[in-house]
């Protein structure tokens, strides 16, 4: 049987892998910053976070929750290397507002009834989560046996964690605890809950020097952005109508503007009870808002396609290409001395490493 490969973390691979298994408006985005207000303003809606950082075999058992809402997705991670995959999918399948399509929601419904240990080994037999997730996996020029690779001391070694609201609760989610983590009740706001128990998550790695990142997964821009520009053209329709309705002379781009727009829409009622002042300043405030929703398209386009290119370059197998230099290093009788080029890197790098 096929094993789940690592994969790097990494928003774009996230996002694609998502969209890969059927989910649809859904994105992932690196936060650098947990304190800056404006960027997670821009990343609103927010489902959820992802925590990952350095595991050791020292991994701490913390205290969880022996009975909770059984309407709360959990699963233990008991498929080696799927620990990435598994943190987006509690975040999926614990946010009533994304549809998650057919394959995740038949594995939903089917895992409901199962222990969370049975629910984490259910996870390998659907294979449309697997492909996907294997699609990122790097060539290896050599493949000797189907053994997984064990961790070794010193090898870095991460793990993800999730951060979601579910029911005015908070709750950490860890496939490698007996249950949920209760963060805390909230009232209006989960990302202030959420963000008290992550800050000092982080702080407790910076003490340590441990690396991590901070995931968040949030509506896709480009959906959001989409649905202003959509929700400001009807704005715009039901404004002009109304100012011509009232008999109030439109000017020649704004003639034009409502002749593209034109549908079948009735005038909406409570349009007629305002001045042609204030239609006005709808119109104003609307064609603002497609403007700022259409360099926002534009600028996720482009990251995009750049998350396509890049993930293009994850998969492609340069492995006969790199052989290929080799031979003809080989016949020009360069190969023993490139090779002892890398080996004097190798050695100075390692000496520097030493020095820290």
């Amino acid at each position: 049987m096929q094993e789940w490969c690592t994969i790097e973390s990494d928003p774009g691979v996230f996002t694609e892998l998502i969209n890969a298994i059927g989910v649809q408006g859904v994105q992932v985005e690196e936060i650098y910053d947990l304190n800056d207000e404006q960027q997670i303003a821009q990343m609103q809606p927010i489902y959820g976070f992802i925590f990952l950082f350095r595991w050791t075999s020292k991994g701490e058992k913390r205290e969880s929750l022996k009975i909770y809402d059984q309407d709360l997705f959990f699963a233990n991670q008991v498929i080696q290397n799927a620990c990435a995959t598994q943190a987006i999918i509690s975040i999926l399948l614990n946010c009533p507002q994304i549809e998650i399509g057919e394959a995740l929601k038949n594995y939903k419904e089917f895992a409901l009834a199962l222990d969370p240990k049975e629910r984490g080994n259910c996870l390998g037999a659907v294979d449309i989560i697997k492909t996907a997730h294997n699609s990122f996996a790097r060539p290896e020029p050599f493949i000797f046996s189907n053994d997984k690779k064990k961790a070794k001391e010193g090898d870095d070694v991460f793990h993800f964690v999730s951060y979601i609201p579910f029911k005015g609760k908070v709750y950490e989610l860890d496939g490698l605890q007996d249950g949920p983590i209760l963060i805390g009740e909230y009232q209006d706001d989960w990302i202030v809950r959420a963000k008290e128990a992550i800050l000092t998550r982080i702080q407790h790695y910076q003490e340590k020097e441990t690396a991590f990142t901070l995931l968040a997964v949030n509506q896709c821009r480009k959906f959001k952005a989409n649905n202003i520009i959509l929700q400001s053209q009807n704005e715009i329709f039901q404004s002009l109508k109304t100012l011509e309705f009232i008999g109030v002379d439109l000017t020649e781009d704004q003639k034009q503007q409502l002749l593209q727009l034109s549908t079948q829409q009735n005038i909406e009622q409570e349009l007629l009870q305002e001045s042609s002042e204030e239609l006005q300043n709808r119109l104003t405030l609307a064609n603002n808002r497609i403007q700022e929703a259409q360099i926002i398209l534009s600028e996720e386009n482009a990251k995009f396609q750049k998350y396509k290119e890049e993930n293009s370059r994850r998969k492609h197998n340069y492995i006969p290409f790199i052989l290929e230099l080799f031979k003809m290093a080989q016949r020009k009788g360069q190969l023993e001395g490139l090779l002892e080029k890398a080996q004097q890197k190798q050695q100075q790098k390692l000496q520097q490493q030493t020095k820290k």
